[in-house]
């Protein structure tokens, strides 16, 4: 799972660019043949339970402050992306990335 967090600076975007070319060039091609899809949730700022003991107070409470709609996502929110991925219908899904970012642009 990548993370639109962690591509937020030009000094990050190398690796997160990297492996979704990778996997949408190389990987999900190369075992569908197989049966097997290749597919990602790429989340944006979600609160978790860790987040307190991570950062400092001020950083706390303008978390996912930065997103369109101004708040965390909540563990659940992503739940849907990963629901649908494994679901037998989407079986023609494969190579792709569902960023679930809170409207911010996942590039």
């Amino acid at each position: 799972m990548g993370s639109a967090a962690e591509s937020a600076g030009p000094r990050n975007a190398t690796m997160p660019a990297a492996r979704r070319c990778w996997k949408q060039a190389w990987l999900a091609p190369a075992l569908a043949g197989k049966g097997i899809r290749v597919n990602a949730v790429a989340p944006g700022p979600v609160w978790t339970p860790p987040i307190p003991s991570t950062m400092p107070d001020d950083a706390i409470k303008s978390f996912g402050e930065q997103t369109p709609m101004k708040r965390p996502g909540q563990p659940a929110e992503l739940a849907t992306a990963h629901v649908m991925l494994a679901d037998p219908l989407s079986s023609y899904t494969s190579g792709t990335t569902i960023a679930v970012t809170g409207g911010k642009p996942f590039l």
